[in-house]
């Protein structure tokens, strides 16, 4: 009995020995880097900063313009890299922004509408470097820009009554540069600026003035920073 009990330990440390290669094998090393099929989640604070270009406040307030405030919000995107060099980068994220009169009798009121913007961006990236630790990247895109909740200021209503705001969507491209700098082998800080192209022109429905319509180019410039994980 005590020489079967000596073999069955000599076979089972010959097996254990065995195995190991196996399960070495089945238990990689963290991989470095990124590549085709991969899937990165990030989640963002932005700084949305419009660049904006405005026509005048027509019929009645000619040569007056509005200018439009900068939001900080939270953001999440999503890239899709279809090979080891090029994915495509889904962004989500809403920001309010304000409209102000800038001179004349708009200018005096100051405040005249405020809306939520939703733009929702497709971007293709070039990635230079996707195995290293720092991955550059370039991109760029299309944009369709939602506008809702579009509210009059009271400062407006004040001065010419009820008034009803719409603002028309947009249609445009995008550009970006970026890069992705690893913190762990999965989790990553990211920065990135992006150049929106928007377009639109917002009708002012007012009780004492009538319809009043102004063409804004916003353009907005978007500087993010935050983190990301290699799902």
């Amino acid at each position: 009995m005590p020489s079967l009990i000596k073999s069955l330990a000599v076979g089972a440390t010959m097996a254990m020995a065995m195995a190991a290669p196996a399960f070495a094998e089945t238990d990689p090393a963290p991989r470095q880097g990124i590549a085709a099929g991969d899937v990165l989640l990030r989640v963002r604070t932005i700084l949305v900063a419009p660049n904006e270009t405005s026509g005048s406040i027509l019929p009645a307030f000619p040569g007056e313009r509005v200018r439009v405030d900068n939001s900080i919000m939270p953001e999440v995107d999503v890239t899709y890299m279809a090979t080891n060099h090029i994915g495509f980068e889904l962004i989500a994220a809403t920001t309010k922004h304000h409209a102000d009169g800038r001179t004349g009798t708009t200018g005096t009121i100051g405040r005249l509408a405020s809306t939520w913007v939703l733009p929702p961006t497709l971007t293709a990236q070039y990635r230079v470097n996707p195995t290293g630790a720092v991955r550059p990247y370039v991109g760029a895109g299309l944009n369709y820009t939602i506008f809702w909740n579009e509210t009059a200021s009271n400062a407006l209503v004040g001065a010419v009554g009820r008034t009803g705001v719409h603002m028309k969507d947009s249609f445009g491209w995008a550009a970006q540069a970026g890069v992705d700098i690893d913190i762990t082998p999965k989790v990553f800080l990211n920065l990135d600026v992006k150049y929106i192209d928007i377009d639109t022109t917002a009708r002012l429905r007012t009780t004492a003035a009538g319809v009043q319509r102004v063409a804004i180019s916003l353009d907005p410039v978007v500087f993010g920073v935050g983190l990301g994980v290699r799902l």
